[in-house]
């Protein structure tokens, strides 16, 4: 199929993209493409007008603020692939972006706009979740900045409104020698993930676990944190039985069910994905802070 008529715009700066959202009706934008081009082609999302956002620079680039990682909406997942900042200072959304798509959708498709697309099994709002992540928003009214955890909505539903541009999103980083592991169980390489989960630690002088984050994604309508379980982590030390504890809790959610997988099946899949990305996150964390 092919998608139903509309009217291109390119605009080359956010001010122009943000006026034309705020007087063009029933106006999509589009990023990389990926998402938003199947879905026109389907008709599944039909737009009078499509707002480009490719020729916009100044919503692309990767920055670092203090201990504060910036991502322009517009930067290319491939960018961040195989850039050695992301590499050094967010090493689980390196591991992350290896199981997005393939390379070609990786060289077009876009960070904010996988996001904005908030796809819940996507790998990119799993990594905001997980790095407690803020969301700058812009439009013709002026920017807003809203905590990831706020965000999400609903399946596929964020808090962005029609006149509405995601603009950059912030990733608080964690101290330089955490933890970090991330599993996927797809069902073949590239596709979304059925469970994903992903796990930070720090530990402590004496090795104990200071800090946690466990997060998964493909199990419900927005990604999840798992307070309990992070609550349950911190003050002990980082041993198998531990680690097991905090995972048989990830097994005890109450998961979506599809074509895809069963909730037994869910469940089964977030207990082991989570003790694979807790072990893998306790022994870089030790070896980093091992004398």
């Amino acid at each position: 199929m092919k998608p139903a008529p509309f009217d291109y715009h390119a605009p080359q700066s956010l001010a122009e993209a943000t006026g034309l959202l705020a007087r063009l009706d029933n106006a999509k934008v589009i990023a990389g493409g990926q998402s938003l081009g199947p879905m026109m082609n389907f008709r599944y999302v039909i737009a009078d007008h499509l707002v480009d956002l490719g020729g916009i620079a100044e919503i692309a680039g990767i920055t670092l603020a203090g201990d504060t990682l910036r991502i322009g909406a517009m930067t290319r997942q491939r960018e961040l692939e195989f850039s050695d900042l992301v590499a050094r200072r967010c090493p689980l959304l390196k591991a992350a972006l290896k199981q997005v798509g393939h390379r070609q959708t990786r060289n077009r498709g876009t960070f904010g706009g996988s996001v904005a697309h908030f796809d819940p099994a996507s790998e990119q709002p799993m990594m905001c979740a997980a790095h407690d992540a803020v969301i700058e928003i812009a439009s013709a009214r002026g920017v807003r900045r809203v905590p990831f955890a706020q965000f999400g909505l609903d399946f596929m539903t964020t808090a962005l409104a029609p006149d509405e541009i995601l603009a950059a999103i912030e990733i608080p980083l964690w101290p330089q020698g955490h933890g970090w592991g991330f599993h996927e169980f797809a069902r073949r390489h590239g596709d979304f993930a059925i469970v994903a989960s992903a796990a930070l630690l720090t530990l402590g002088p004496d090795g104990r676990i200071v800090r946690a984050s466990l997060t998964l994604a493909g199990v419900a309508v927005v990604p999840v944190r798992l307070r309990e379980a992070e609550a349950a982590l911190v003050g002990r030390a980082p041993e198998p039985a531990v680690l097991g504890a905090a995972a048989d809790l990830a097994g005890a959610i109450e998961p979506l069910a599809d074509i895809h997988a069963s909730v037994d099946y869910r469940r089964h899949l977030a207990r082991v994905l989570t003790e694979r990305a807790l072990g893998d996150a306790a022994a870089r964390a030790a070896a980093r802070t091992t004398p």
